[in-house]
């Protein structure tokens, strides 16, 4: 097996050809087959097979002023994406209008007018704004999925599912005032839209899809994050409610079928709610694929026995 030349350790597990070159890495040891090309002028130690490695390895061409935005920025922030993330996507780069984007394959690159948006580091990242990467990807997003990115935003949750923001990163008056900011963009009507349908306090994006399917479906809207006490004393946070009939309507993901404690946790505050007078609706994501009509079909019930005894 032929043998080959150690690299320097502080050039990494990605890097410039020209910081290898300054290393004192001659252009055989660099070109050699064992390491990858992701990008022109880098190369990595291991082929990148995800997206933080695909961001990881462009990192050293990433020059000052530039920063990740579109789809790029949304992932690395952890926001909901309308779409999956595969091998092939490429990387978003803006830079400020005057200056040249990125030219290289793999790469979309974009210019943003001074002030329109503001570079924020994500894990050390230079990263658009959340705000500012959402209205980039507007037009990516239809009515609900764009409810879900908004509450996602508003929420000041920390344990809501793969978001990387700092919490919350906006109100909705801030969102407005970054739209004034904007004026007209691709898909700054979906935003003005959804926006009055946002609410903080959201968990979890099937938290937005079920109370947008039970209003749709014409239900009341329930009420989110709603913290049942006794007697002055917490009893439990339910997902969604109508406290005035005291029905709740959890969510149940796959967390809570595969975690042993929480499952038993799960048990233990419905028997304790059903105990206080409530009434607990569990449901899945089955219940959304059908369209919601058999969830609702159950709400729209237990709200009218709840209506009839407590009139």
């Amino acid at each position: 097996m032929r043998h080959r030349i150690p690299l320097p350790p502080d050039l990494g597990p990605h890097f410039a050809v020209r910081d290898a070159a300054a290393n004192g890495v001659g252009r055989k040891r660099y070109s050699s087959r064992d390491l990858s090309r992701p990008f022109a002028g880098v190369r990595s130690t291991v082929e990148p097979a995800t997206f933080d490695d695909r961001v990881a390895s462009y990192l050293p061409r990433l020059r000052q002023g530039q920063a990740f935005a579109g789809r790029t920025a949304l992932r690395l922030w952890g926001l909901p994406t309308p779409v999956r993330w595969s091998p092939g996507e490429p990387l978003d780069v803006a830079v400020p209008t005057g200056t040249s984007p990125p030219r290289t394959a793999g790469v979309r690159g974009r210019r943003i007018a001074p002030g329109r948006a503001d570079a924020w580091h994500i894990h050390g990242v230079p990263t658009v704004d959340p705000v500012s990467t959402l209205f980039l990807c507007a037009r990516e997003f239809a009515s609900t999925p764009m409810v879900v990115a908004l509450d996602a935003l508003l929420t000041a949750s920390d344990v809501y599912p793969g978001l990387r923001t700092g919490r919350p990163v906006a109100t909705a008056d801030s969102i407005e005032r970054h739209l004034v900011r904007w004026e007209r963009f691709p898909g700054c009507g979906r935003i003005r839209e959804a926006l009055p349908l946002a609410r903080p306090g959201v968990e979890s994006p099937k938290e937005t899809e079920t109370r947008l399917l039970l209003v749709s479906l014409g239900l009341p809207e329930p009420a989110v994050q709603h913290v049942v006490s006794t007697g002055g004393r917490f009893l439990a946070r339910v997902d969604l409610a109508y406290p005035e009939y005291r029905i709740a309507i959890e969510y149940e993901g796959d967390g809570h079928r595969t975690d042993r404690d929480q499952w038993r946790a799960d048990i233990r505050r419905q028997r304790d709610l059903e105990d206080h007078g409530w009434l607990v609706i569990r449901m899945t994501e089955l219940d959304l694929r059908d369209g919601g009509t058999v969830l609702a079909a159950r709400v729209r019930r237990a709200l009218d026995v709840r209506r009839h005894l407590w009139g």
